[in-house]
């Protein structure tokens, strides 16, 4: 999904929304961030690193983690949004959120960027 930096966590809840009105269970879908984390991780972090994990590990809801993040479980679909950070590391978010993915990878990012990371174009300068 083509987007900038400062639009990709908002690129990502319109594909969330798409998703889940396609009928997709909101179990099924993880959304990493690659910079900042998403605004509802943050709200959840709140409440403490236990209570965060605990809906992971139940399941039933859409689940918001940084895309460093190693205990963020495989889900049916993930949501990548390249929301800024280095380029190394939005480069290796894109294997971790292939990895993660069982069944579809969305990424929301900045299309000239992401083909660089991939090595298809020059990044420009």
């Amino acid at each position: 999904m083509p987007t900038t930096d400062s639009t990709a966590v908002e690129t990502a809840d319109e594909t969330v929304d798409r998703l889940l009105d396609s009928g997709r269970a909101p179990g099924d879908i993880l959304v990493l961030t690659t910079a900042e984390q998403h605004p509802w991780a943050l709200h959840e972090l709140s409440f403490g690193e236990d209570a965060y994990w605990k809906q992971l590990d139940e399941g039933g809801d859409v689940f918001y983690a940084h895309a460093t993040a190693e205990r963020a479980a495989r889900r049916a679909v993930v949501v990548l949004a390249v929301n800024g950070g280095t380029d190394e590391q939005a480069a290796a978010a894109l294997p971790a959120a292939m990895a993660r993915a069982a069944e579809e990878l969305h990424v929301c990012g900045d299309p000239q960027r992401l083909r660089a990371l991939a090595g298809e174009v020059p990044a420009p300068a």
